[in-house]
């Protein structure tokens, strides 16, 4: 049977959670906001549960030195200062999920889109199956026969959606391989990155369908005088496709939206037991969540996490069960200022 490797966006998880579980206003004794935490951590167990998941790897961006941001100054630079309990939350969480015995992974200058694609890759030449944990519409452009996204949106992980290469093409009307070059058309409010001026969501997806791609439209337009173009887009569209800052900011955005596959994330899925590998050692999972008085949880967590995996490995006698090493590469000690806080408003309400 193939095995699942679940890959988490943590700050997608976290920052869903700080939002729709606010009202509780969840602390710990000494008054340590825990609630989006909690929150995260749930939805970690529930997607763990669904997909019975052999493995498990969280991702978080370095906001500390994010290669992105340093060569698009404009990029994600709209968004304001993070709550508080946001950031401070945030911070705890990856020190939670670490301790638990998950694997916790911040790529130097790069963001949790890249550990989700590396992972997806380095599952796919293990010979294992990814699903992909997230609220983000940017995870759509990794969906291929052996990597699915299991897309977070109101109602919680038994709500959401799992999403395959066929069940993309059906609710949203182009295939997995176009995603990137759809989204790159179409701009992300939430990124602040603009598209090609007047190319919207309906439009990008007829391109995608009449061509195939953007840069064989672009070639229309360019050796036929957008003659198949204005057939099928209409004659507005030419000038649309003509434009050099619509085609600066289209390639802008394919790099930026282009996320790294080949991070080491310091998993060997070949192994028995490791970094990521389930289940995780019960004691230290215990201990994790006790410290911020996650009581609620310790069940769940112990059946889905410290009871999973290999059963003839965790129960052979003598095996020991590997304890997640620190959080991988993080450039400097975990603190608020060095794990990015996500804000992707406009995708937390709705599948697309």
């Amino acid at each position: 049977m193939t095995k699942t490797l679940l890959a988490v966006d943590g700050n997608s998880l976290l920052h869903r959670s700080f939002h729709a579980l606010a009202g509780s206003q969840l602390r710990t004794r000494d008054g340590q906001a825990t609630w989006a935490v909690k929150g995260a951590l749930s939805q970690i167990l529930g997607a763990v549960d669904r997909v019975a998941a052999d493995a498990v790897v969280i991702g978080f961006d370095d906001a500390g030195n994010n290669r992105r941001k340093t060569a698009h100054p404009h990029y994600k630079a709209h968004r304001t200062e993070k709550p508080a309990d946001l950031v401070t939350q945030l911070s705890l969480a990856v020190d939670v999920f670490w301790s638990a015995g998950l694997h916790v992974v911040i790529p130097d200058g790069l963001e949790a889109d890249d550990v989700l694609a590396s992972a997806a890759s380095t599952a796919t030449a293990a010979g294992w199956h990814t699903v992909v944990c997230t609220s983000d519409r940017d995870a759509f452009a990794l969906v291929d026969d052996s990597t699915s996204v299991l897309r977070i949106i109101n109602g919680g992980v038994e709500a959401s959606p799992v999403l395959t290469p066929e069940r993309l093409r059906i609710l949203l009307g182009i295939d997995a391989g176009q995603y990137r070059q759809y989204a790159a058309m179409r701009g992300d409010a939430s990124d602040n990155l603009t598209g090609i001026r007047g190319i919207g969501e309906k439009t990008g997806i007829a391109l995608l369908n009449a061509f195939g791609s953007v840069e064989a439209a672009f070639a229309d337009v360019d050796t036929n005088g957008g003659a198949r173009v204005a057939e099928v887009l209409g004659k507005a569209c030419v000038k649309k496709l003509a434009d050099p800052d619509g085609r600066a900011a289209f390639w802008e955005n394919v790099e930026l939206m282009t996320m790294r596959t080949d991070l080491d994330l310091e998993m060997d899925l070949t192994a028995a037991s490791g970094p990521g590998l389930l289940p995780v050692d019960p004691q230290g999972l215990h201990d994790a969540l006790a410290r911020v008085e996650f009581h609620s949880l310790q069940w769940l967590a112990a059946r889905v996490l410290a009871s999973a995996g290999d059963d003839a490995v965790a129960d052979a006698p003598g095996a020991v069960v590997a304890r997640a090493p620190e959080p991988a590469r993080v450039p400097v000690a975990v603190t608020a200022a060095a794990v990015d806080v996500e804000d992707d408003a406009e995708d937390d309400l709705t599948l697309f």
